[in-house]
């Protein structure tokens, strides 16, 4: 098997930082993309704006990571307008674009009518960075030139929680695990973005959902 390569934008985030480490452990060639000084275990380093990203800084790849994040009111608007400047310098190109999503769009219901941010009980705190990466989602729906894969996590995404090394994939739906709750660690979450990258079978423009066993 060949060492893979792939970029991570947004590296220096807490998601950025443990997939970094995660690809790198298992021996991939991970090139950091910061806009800062680089704080990850990535053997690269690319200090650039990830608007300023063009088709010759992401040439090469075997996967770019998304783990842009957005959480203040005034910069909502920006995570979607990132990934879509991405997906434009990475059309065309079988380069696979992983992006680090959001859990409000998961469907509650068989039908899929109805998403966990529409339910009475989402909480209003998160209303706007939903909606913002549910604008990325529906955006790389229409993206048929492009190999993409949203990965959501659970509900509960616990930032510092313990690097368990399971979980299960789900899909388009909120899905429980064995306690009954939608919950993953960042750790997990991150095993999870990688195991996709080097999937021999994997889920080319489509969402998948990530939650711990």
């Amino acid at each position: 098997m060949k060492n893979m390569k792939i970029a991570v934008i947004g590296a220096n985030g807490k998601v950025g930082r443990l997939v970094v480490e995660e690809a790198v452990n298992r021996g991939l060639d991970v090139t950091a993309v910061v806009r800062g000084d680089n704080k990850t275990a990535a053997q690269h380093v690319l200090k650039k704006d990830a608007f300023d990203l063009t088709a010759a800084d992401l040439a090469g790849f075997d996967a770019v990571v998304n783990a842009v994040g957005t959480w203040t009111p005034q910069t909502y608007d920006e995570l979607p307008r990132e990934v879509a400047h991405v997906a434009d310098v990475l059309a065309g190109t079988d380069v696979r674009f992983i992006v680090v999503g959001g859990v409000g769009s998961l469907f509650v219901d068989k039908d899929h009518t109805t998403a966990l941010e529409d339910t009475p009980d989402f909480p209003d705190a998160f209303k706007g960075v939903s909606a913002a990466h549910g604008k990325a989602l529906a955006d790389l729906r229409t993206r048929d030139s492009l190999e993409w894969t949203y990965v959501s996590p659970a509900a509960n995404f616990v930032a510092d929680g313990p690097r368990t090394g399971e979980y299960q994939l789900a899909g388009e739906e909120l899905t429980l695990n064995s306690n009954g709750e939608s919950e993953i660690s960042y750790a997990d979450y991150a095993i999870g973005i990688v195991d996709e990258i080097e999937s021999a079978q994997p889920h080319i423009r489509g969402r998948i959902s990530l939650v711990s066993k």
